[in-house]
């Protein structure tokens, strides 16, 4: 089996290779080094290898395999993780020079679950500090470039998380997402993310600051990068469940989708609002992938919408990831990033009586999503404003602007969509649609109700086989 081949096959084929014995871990371990020595220093997308380590688990994993000793549905698959998670063993930094040497003694939860269904850890993949953008760079690790395009950025933060999967250097990523830092990646490296509802996936161990890790932030999510929507779904199944403390008493049983074939989807398509406006040939490219759903056989309406105000959304999530991201931040580190930010920094942070009149509004905005469920089963609507940009390494994510339409757009707007869908707690796949005239891929938001997560995920899946799906990019080729 050609070696190239197997490492871009879905993680969920390659884990029925290793169950029927066509393929063994270790052989597919070595394949995923190959590759990362040939294509990583272009991408620069894995940051940290644990060779050694993982060459021994493998190895493992094939002498259980001849025993019939399976781990879990994902035994002996080689895997990254974003480096804002910690990783037992394996320097794990969240970007920041302030945890270069940080090595932790214990796995992540969400970690220790692919731990335990048999996935193997062989390195950790680059991101912005702290998880602060919507690009992957830093001071520790230097610029991840899209595969599609050198540069260009993969996005962020999980840029690293995505490019790997989209090259072809690992099996699938578990990335972080509390401003779209899953969701805006895959969109621009043309693969499957999955932003779960809220609290679906426990995410202790997430560095975002000094001493982080202990807490759970607002909004901000666990989840799985991958090839497939199919991937993603088997993934979910491994990550979905209790934090270790609540496990003894709690238990996850998502509901699966009412329907299992496209027809009669109730498909409400948001594809573009005049108070948050994308980039119009991705607008194209989102109403094509809409056509596709209806000659399925789904039920399209391009008009029904939430009863919210869709600026007035955004910007009440944009600020209260604000405040969620800024939660674990030392005075010294928002002093630093205010003058960073040319002083609008601190002033955007709220007390927490104007955090809870933010999360009482909330509230009445979930409600009305609620609501507009009862007649849709999934929303799709934009990732982001455009497809991957250029990198931009003047400025801070608070004064950088960026062109859209001939426009002149905040560059915080890249969140706008993300910030949107996420500040409600919903679940919302990102899945390839197609390409610009540039070659560039367009990822679209597959939104549904709070824990029908399965249903987003199928409908990625039923975009994925009727428009473009992933493709490897002709960077990664080797």
């Amino acid at each position: 089996m050609n070696s190239n081949d197997v490492c871009l096959k879905p993680a969920s084929e390659q884990a029925a290779l290793i169950r029927s014995g066509e393929l063994g871990s270790r052989e597919l371990l070595d394949a995923y080094l190959q590759r990362v020595e040939a294509l990583n220093a272009p991408l620069n997308a894995v940051c940290r290898l644990d060779i050694e380590r993982a060459e021994e688990l493998a190895d493992e994993a094939d002498k259980a395999a001849l025993r019939n000793d399976w781990r879990g549905p994902l035994h002996g698959l080689p895997i990254t993780i974003k480096d804002a998670i910690e990783t037992e063993g394996i320097r794990s930094t969240g970007g920041a020079e302030a945890l270069a040497d940080h090595v932790p003694e214990h796995d992540a939860p969400a970690v220790a679950s692919l731990k335990r269904a048999g996935a193997i850890v062989f390195g950790k993949t680059n991101l912005s500090e702290w998880s602060g953008d919507v690009q992957a760079f830093n001071d520790l690790f230097g610029v991840t470039n899209n595969p599609w395009d050198l540069s260009r950025t993969p996005g962020g933060s999980s840029g690293g998380a995505a490019a790997a999967v989209a090259a072809g250097l690992t099996s699938f990523e578990l990335g972080t997402d509390i401003g779209g830092s899953i969701r805006i990646p895959s969109a621009f490296c043309g693969v499957f993310g999955h932003k779960p509802s809220f609290g679906l996936i426990p995410t202790f161990g997430y560095l975002d600051a000094l001493g982080g890790g202990l807490t759970e932030s607002d909004i901000n999510c666990f989840g799985p990068i991958a090839r497939s929507a199919a991937d993603l779904d088997l993934l979910l199944g491994v990550l979905a469940g209790p934090a270790p403390e609540r496990a003894l008493a709690w238990n996850v049983e998502l509901p699966w989708p009412d329907s299992f074939d496209v027809a009669g989807l109730r498909v409400a398509a948001w594809l573009d609002d005049p108070a948050i406006p994308i980039d119009t040939e991705m607008a194209g490219i989102y109403q094509h992938a809409a056509d596709a759903l209806e000659q399925a056989g789904a039920k399209v309406d391009r008009g029904a919408r939430p009863n919210i105000d869709a600026a007035a959304a955004a910007q009440s999530g944009g600020d209260l990831v604000g405040a969620a991201a800024s939660a674990g931040l030392s005075d010294e580190q928002i002093a630093r990033l205010t003058v960073r930010a040319g002083g609008a920094f601190s002033d955007s942070l709220m007390s927490h009586v104007e955090w809870m009149r933010r999360d009482r509004a909330r509230a009445a905005i979930r409600h009305q999503w609620a609501t507009f469920f009862e007649q849709w089963d999934v929303v799709l609507c934009p990732v982001t404003l455009t497809p991957a940009f250029e990198h931009m390494f003047d400025g801070t994510f608070s004064s950088r602007v960026i062109e859209v339409n001939g426009s002149t757009r905040r560059y915080e707007e890249l969140c706008a969509w993300a910030c949107l869908i996420g500040a409600a707690y919903l679940p919302s796949t990102s899945a390839p649609v197609g390409f610009t005239t540039g070659g560039l891929p367009v990822g679209i938001q597959v939104v549904g109700p709070y824990l029908h997560d399965r249903t987003t995920i199928a409908v990625a899946g039923w975009l994925s086989e009727l428009t473009h799906g992933y493709r490897l990019p002709p960077l990664a080729i080797s």
